[in-house]
Parts: structure tokens; sequence; C-alpha cells
């Protein structure tokens, strides 16, 4: 049977090399911003996948319910479906500021866009899950070192993390996995694009790094690809990172 996943922030980044890699293993991909996405479902369906495309925004709980309604009824148009078998949670901000900089405005939009939002998202879709289904948050390797300027934000993928396996626990006898991943530097356009266009950083950050380089958006995809197969089935509340050995 064809998988359905449904990926947040698939519209650039990380969750748009999700998306793409996804829908590479035929699984029908629900691709989801709140920009829009047309352009990574013809990707996908160009290269011979199926997907649709969907407005989801989910740093506001009214969209959120919003969106769990617009997406069962788009999969039982498109592909006569009930329930989605893979959550990829990739949609993020990331606010980075010193302390004396930092305001509640700030604090409040990256918590509730890169916890609740996660939280919610999922609570709403447990009754669409499918028995045995794969849930992925996706964090950070700051939730592990540290860096000047990023104590919300790394703040909030530590609290994702341990939220991440609390509900593996909850949720286990259903069948359902639920792990987070740990992307290090990778050159996408987060942040402006700075790890992606900015050389000095790039050349910086490669020499934290055990494999002497930041990572490429496509390698982090395989990553999650990678946890939510039948090989990794007996994992379940864990927090793995792929960071090319980041910061160690």
């Amino acid at each position: 049977m064809t998988r359905i996943a449904l990926v947040t922030g698939a519209n650039r980044g990380l969750g748009r090399a999700a998306a793409i890699a996804l829908g590479q293993k035929n699984i029908r991909v629900v691709a989801s911003s709140r920009e829009g996405t047309t352009d990574v479902v013809e990707e996908i369906e160009a290269a011979g996948g199926e997907a649709i495309a969907l407005r989801l925004d989910v740093g506001d709980p009214a969209m959120i319910e919003a969106g769990r309604a617009a997406l069962l009824a788009a999969i039982e148009r498109q592909w006569d479906a009930a329930s989605i078998d893979i959550l990829i949670n990739n949609a993020g901000v990331g606010l980075f500021a010193p302390l004396g900089a930092i305001t509640a405005d700030d604090f409040d939009t990256t918590f509730a866009i890169n916890v609740r939002g996660p939280l919610l998202l999922t609570q709403a879709l447990l009754p669409h899950l499918a028995e045995g289904a794969r849930v992925v948050n996706v964090s950070s390797s700051l939730s592990r070192h540290s860096s000047p300027a990023t104590s919300v934000y790394a703040a909030s993928k530590k609290a994702l993390e341990a939220m991440t396996r609390s509900l593996a626990l909850e949720l286990g006898p259903q069948g359902i996995r639920m792990n987070s991943i740990a992307p290090g530097p990778t050159a996408t356009d987060f942040n402006g694009g700075a790890m992606r266009d900015d050389e000095g950083m790039r050349d910086a950050l490669s020499q934290q790094t055990a494999l002497g380089r930041v990572g490429d958006p496509e390698e982090i995809a395989d990553a999650i690809v990678a946890l939510i197969s039948e090989e990794l089935r007996w994992v379940t509340g864990e927090r793995i990172e792929a960071s090319g050995g980041a910061l160690m």
C-alpha cells in the first residue's frame, strides 16, 4: 500500500528536500506551508511521484484545525484515503538575537511555531494517523551545543525534543513511532541563507565539523527517509543528529 506523508514547511529548505525525497520513495506527499507549495508539488509530479499542496500555518491554532479539515478533504478526494502514515513536523522559525535584543514577541513567536505548532498539529491529526504511523520532529544540533545569540531558538528545539520523548511513550501503545532529527549547519535559505551564501560562515562552520563541511538539505532529507523506514521500525523516542560531527 502506498503511504501518505504530510510535510510542514515544505516550500523551502529542509522541508522541500524532505518532501521531494519522500516522493522519490513512492510515498504520496502532502506538501504544506503558509506560503504555498505548488512548485514543490510540480517537481514531485515531474519526477513521477504524487503530491498535493496544502496551506497551513502551524503558528496559528485556528489554522491547524482548518488545515486538518482541508487535509482530510484533499486526501479523500485525491487518493480516496482517510488517514496519513507519516508526519514530518519541519516548519520552524529562527529568530536569533543576543540577550539584550530579545523581545517577548521573539520568544512567543519562536515557541508558538517551533513547539506549540508540532504539538497541536500532532494532537489534531492523532485520530487520523494510520496504525504504525511515523512522526518526525525536526530539531537542531543547537539543542546539544551552544552558539551566541541562539538562546531562544535552542531552548525551543530542546523543548521539542523533550516533547518528542514524552509523546513517543504516550503513543507507543498505538504503534506510533515518534523521533526527532537534529540537523547541524546546513546550506539552506534558513536564517536568510547565511549558511548557504556566506562563504566566511561556511568555512568557519566547516572547520567545526568532523567531516569538514556544512551539510546539504538532501542529506538531512535522506536521514528523515531512513528514520521513517521499516529498517528503523524499532526506534522511537530518540534524537538522531545529522550534523557531520559538528562540535563533537
